[in-house]
């Protein structure tokens, strides 16, 4: 299991990817599969750790990313022979080593972060095999062995059926392709307390778009939280807003919303159809006053039914038994 080493595996608070790969991993190892990780050295891990990186380039930022990346990528695939699959869930970098080795290489696409990086996945199309992460990820152009959901640790999340809930949520990193300011938006045009964690990754846009608005008891920013943080700020909100600006290939946040009964207001835009059941466990709306006026409807949704979503489709326990059959289909036809 290749994983990024841009955080440490799991995440201490922010690190999606690496949150994913240590669920995949742990949820393997727990199966009875010889797991190998290849992750930073201060990761956690029942698996088998292989590490040249201390630790990640995002906590320590002596490195150099390409520097640590090159070593790590490296390492994995200098030990090919040992494994009967390497699982790249690193992007795609990896894919420029995955013809000098003969053991097959499956690639779990994140996301396409710029339409740039596909003429690699293109190239090498034919020898790899890709999964994506929704059907509203996936490239015409790229051939898939399945579409696989991410899944959590639903034990994490504790089911709060609490109506009274009155602040507002936005969960994620503080950029334009998030939607902060959206949130920001619909929270003062409802007349509702908001409440903002994320990590900051674009300042000019915190500095613009997020900070003027900042007011105690208006709207609060709180910085990156970690799990137990994020359980309770979930499970106490009246609704998350997730108003993207972008074709978001997933979204954790929203299933961790709803794994604490807490329904999500969403931009209709890239997989939010497959995740959210408007009127069900949510809302999918176009435009920040379309939101506004589905607030008013959360009391409608049945809590409960929230989480059922998530017991049903997205747990690491099912995500793992995917990829195991996705594994069975490539070792089967070598």
């Amino acid at each position: 299991m290749l994983a990024p080493v841009a955080w440490r595996t799991p995440p201490r608070h922010y690190g999606p990817w690496e949150r994913v790969t240590s669920l995949l991993t742990e949820e393997l190892v727990k199966a009875g599969h010889d797991v190998t990780l290849f992750a930073t050295g201060d990761s956690e891990t029942e698996a088998r750790l292989s590490a040249v990186v201390a630790k990640g380039y995002e906590e320590d930022t002596t490195v150099d990313p390409k520097v640590v990346e090159c070593l790590h990528i490296a390492h994995c695939f200098e030990k090919a022979s040992e494994f009967d699959i390497i699982h790249n869930q690193f992007d795609f970098l990896p894919l420029s080593y995955s013809k000098l080795v003969k053991t097959p290489v499956i690639t779990t696409i994140h996301g396409f972060s710029s339409k740039k990086i596909l003429s690699v996945y293109k190239a090498y199309n034919s020898t790899n095999r890709y999964v994506s992460i929704s059907n509203a990820d996936r490239n015409p152009d790229l051939d898939y062995i399945a579409t696989i959901y991410h899944g959590i640790d639903i034990d994490n999340f504790t089911f709060n059926d609490n109506r009274d809930n009155d602040y507002l949520l936005f969960f994620g990193r503080i950029h334009r392709d998030k939607g902060a300011a959206e949130a920001i938006a619909i929270a003062q045009r409802a007349k509702r307390k908001l409440i903002m964690a994320g990590i900051i990754q674009d300042e000019t846009y915190f500095n613009n778009a997020v900070k003027p608005a900042l007011e105690k008891g208006s709207v609060e920013f709180i910085g990156s939280v970690g799990p137990k943080e994020r359980n309770t700020l979930l499970g106490n909100a009246y609704a998350l807003l997730h108003p993207i600006n972008f074709n978001e290939p997933f979204g954790l946040s929203v299933i961790e919303s709803m794994a604490c009964g807490t329904p999500v207001i969403a931009f209709r835009k890239g997989s939010m159809p497959e995740i959210i059941i408007h009127g069900e466990n949510g809302f999918l709306a176009d435009t920040v006053d379309e939101a506004v006026g589905y607030l008013d409807a959360i009391g409608t949704i049945d809590r409960m039914a929230c989480r059922r979503t998530v017991e049903q489709r997205f747990t690491k326990d099912i995500m793992a038994k995917a990829y195991v059959t996705a594994y069975a289909s490539i070792v089967g036809n070598q």
